[in-house]
């Protein structure tokens, strides 16, 4: 006989011949022990809720399905040659102390090249200190941690733009602050849909600044939508940051990559901004090389010593040798910085011309692109698809999530849900839509398109 330990125990007894069944209650101290121990290392408080991520599901789909993945900003082209061997020549420098750590805060070397190189973007008769005005840190991930963890408070609001990079709520979330969303919202309905047709409503956008808001995250051009924000835009913005007192933490990316007429204007170039605003930016998104993981914050002292404090915490130091590959790049570049070879202007003209091709792919095959103006995402609405699809397959709440699994499963190509770049209240705004990344090869994007004009005879 099998007894359970947890539950009465049968026990036999033999009494005068006769078998006498008795229950015996067995209380295992053992398994309370332990079940109790094990409620000790549960996960920490802090990131309950957070447990869910939309990349670590969706790489994990594309590992499953192996579809052709337009869903992860994951560069098969524009690698920049000169960058991959300026890590090869690190690598193979005879210097020992190019494979040791280097200052925590930055490659001595890097530091200088990113201050010198933002001094003359920014162009405000302020040099950069590359060491008390610059951090280096494992990615923009990173930088957006320590500008979010060494600013908020529990209790202070900090204003997040949708749709946003999804790991921006969760940081502030961490940090004990509330986020406080506000949304850009499409204009049209019809006729070509740009990325600037999606706008914040003026009126909504001062409300959302109040007594308790401690900063807002701003990301131009915008992830997922493409977005460049106007001169005028950002100046509202910046007003408002002014009048409250709120720190500017400026996510500047893909800052390289803005098309046709547009400008990237950086919000620490105008007035009054210098002083309240970190901005961020990364190797990955700027070479093209974003397992690299490489990121910096830049900013006034006052602002950086706090990052600062949060990364020597952390992380505390980088990797040298892609630090250095970083520099030597850099300094590459500035030297040709006002020259069409400059990769930062050439980037923009190839991607471009991806841009235009995925946006007749996707509208041939019946969705409506929102063409973007800068980045290297594209969104597309596909509601005018959804009565031609059987989605009954998938179970999530979202029908863009839907959607997305569906096409990865059942037709081999992968983009990514835009409701997981807005908050709860807000995800129905994404759900029509797909994304889907053009920093691909050709043969990539021909790929796609072989897929959709397949499927597009299938629904006809």
């Amino acid at each position: 006989m099998f007894l359970s330990r947890c539950n009465p125990v049968l026990q036999l007894s033999r009494n005068l011949g006769k078998e006498v069944l008795s229950t015996i209650p067995v209380v295992n101290s053992a398994a309370l022990s332990t079940t109790s121990s094990l409620r000790k290392l549960d996960l920490a408080n802090k990131y309950h809720g957070l447990e869910k991520n939309v990349w670590v599901e969706f790489i994990q789909l594309a590992l499953d399905y192996k579809p052709l993945n337009l869903g992860q900003g994951l560069p098969d082209d524009l690698v920049p040659e000169y960058v991959i061997n300026s890590l090869r020549e690190v690598i193979n420098d005879p210097s020992v102390f190019m494979h040791q750590y280097t200052r925590g805060f930055g490659h001595p070397r890097l530091v200088n090249a990113i201050a010198n190189l933002y001094s003359k973007l920014l162009n405000i008769g302020h040099q950069i200190d590359p060491n008390k005005e610059v951090l280096v840190t494992d990615g923009a991930y990173e930088a957006l941690f320590t500008a979010i963890l060494g600013h908020v408070n529990p209790g202070d609001e900090v204003i997040i733009i949708e749709p946003y990079f999804d790991c921006y709520e969760p940081m502030v979330r961490l940090a004990g602050g509330t986020p406080k969303f506000i949304s850009l919202k499409p204009t049209k309905t019809s006729g070509i849909i740009s990325s600037g047709d999606w706008k914040l409503d003026p009126e909504e956008l001062r409300q959302v600044f109040t007594s308790k808001t401690k900063a807002i995250i701003f990301n131009n051009p915008n992830n997922p939508l493409g977005k460049v924000f106007s001169r005028h835009e950002i100046d509202e913005i910046c007003d408002l940051c002014r009048q409250h007192d709120v720190l500017m933490i400026s996510d500047d990316v893909y800052e390289h990559m803005v098309f046709d007429e547009h400008k990237m204007i950086r919000v620490a170039e105008l007035p009054g901004m210098w002083d309240r605003t970190i901005t961020i930016g990364s190797a990955g998104k700027t070479f093209s090389v974003t397992g690299w993981k490489l990121g910096w914050a830049y900013g006034p002292e006052h602002l950086i010593k706090n990052c600062q404090v949060v990364h020597q915490n952390c992380v505390y130091a980088c990797p040298t040798p892609i630090q250095e590959a970083v520099a030597r790049a850099f300094e590459l570049e500035m030297s040709r910085l006002d020259s069409p070879d400059c990769y930062f202007k050439s980037i923009s003209v190839d991607l471009a011309r991806k841009r235009d091709f995925i946006s007749g792919m996707l509208e041939n095959v019946g969705m409506k692109p929102v063409i973007p103006e800068g980045g290297y995402f594209i969104m597309a609405d596909w509601s005018s698809l959804a009565p031609k699809i059987d989605l009954s397959s998938e179970s999530d709440p979202q029908r863009d999530y839907r959607f997305v699994k569906w096409l990865s499963k059942n037709r081999k190509l992968q983009g990514i849900p835009p409701s997981a770049f807005f908050s709860t209240p807000h995800k129905y705004i994404g759900e029509d839509y797909i994304r889907f990344c053009f920093i691909k090869h050709d043969d990539s994007l021909k790929k796609a398109e072989e897929i959709l004009n397949n499927w597009r005879k299938e629904l006809n």
